[in-house]
Parts: structure tokens; sequence; C-alpha cells
């Protein structure tokens, strides 16, 4: 990614996509105990904060932006339990599984990205408030998923380290 030619879509799509490949490249070659290994004191997991991190992306490009039911299929069979925003984020599904779903919520949300104009309204309903910044397009909605995988790839990052000592890990 280059140039003047580069489209804004362009550019926020290549920044989202580092940051989703941070996440990936962070968790790849833990094995099934590490990934659903609590390390710090709030009880999250890895795996769980990648099925966080799928859940977002489902959530944000296809309920808020579209109004629809967002697609979730498990491959693993497991059903989800209701959300519940005290829990820490865990899962019971395989690790496969949540890495599966993230990359299809991730593909799906690219597809919405491409489809729509980052001026557009947003056709779903945002069920809270954002305290004092309008929640208004898809612009605002891409932008907040490059914070939120961002700061979920940090996370990661640290909790890797702890983990098994590795560092560095993810495009920068």
């Amino acid at each position: 990614m280059s140039g003047s030619a580069t489209s804004e879509r362009d550019r926020v799509q290549y920044f989202l996509d580092q940051q989703r490949q941070a996440v990936l490249a962070i968790i790849e070659d833990l094995d099934e105990a590490q990934l659903n290994t609590p390390v710090l004191p709030s009880g999250w997991t890895p795996v769980g904060l990648v099925r966080h991190l799928a859940g977002a992306e489902a959530m944000w490009f296809q309920w808020v932006v579209l109004g629809t039911q967002p697609e979730v299929t498990w491959s693993d069979g497991v059903d989800d339990p209701p959300y519940d925003p005290e829990a820490p984020f865990t899962t019971g599904h395989s690790s496969t599984a949540v890495i599966e779903q993230y990359r299809r919520q991730c593909e799906i949300s690219n597809e919405i990205l491409r489809s729509k104009d980052l001026d557009g309204a947003l056709l779903g309903e945002i069920g809270f408030d954002w305290p004092g910044e309008p929640i208004t397009d898809l612009r605002w909605v891409v932008l907040h998923m490059i914070e939120e995988t961002a700061r979920h790839a940090g996370h990661l990052d640290a909790v890797r380290e702890l983990l098994d000592g590795v560092t560095g890990l993810g495009p920068r």
C-alpha cells in the first residue's frame, strides 16, 4: 500500500487487516492448554479473547452496520451461552472452532466494508451509548474495530510472553 492513489477504504482495510493478522500470529503455535490458560487475575484466556473479537466483528459489521442478525455457526457444535458482560473472556468452544469463526467473521466484515459507503448511515440498532461520540457511519465502525483489535492484540502480546516467553510476533 503506497502512493496517493490509495483510497481511504483501502487504507482502513489495510490497518484493520494488519491488526487481525497480529492477533492470529500471536496465538499461533500455542497448544490447546495454553490457549485456555488464564494468565491475568481477571481470568480471560487467549482463545476467549479471540472469541470476543469474533463477536465484536459480527456485532459491529452485521448487527450495527447492516441491521441484520449476525451469521454465526460453530464447527464444533457447541452452543454459545448468553452474553455476560461481567464474565471474563473465556469460551467452551475448541480453539480451532474459535479461530475458524474469527476468520469467517473477518471475511464477512470485509465483504461489508467493500460493499458500503464509508459515509453511509448505519442500518442497525446500536443498543448503547458511546460516551461523547456519536456512532454515525461505517467509517466510525471500522476505525473502532482497528482500535479494538489493536488493543486486544497488545493484550495477547503480553500474555503470550507470560505463557512461553515468545515476543515480537505478527506484523508491525
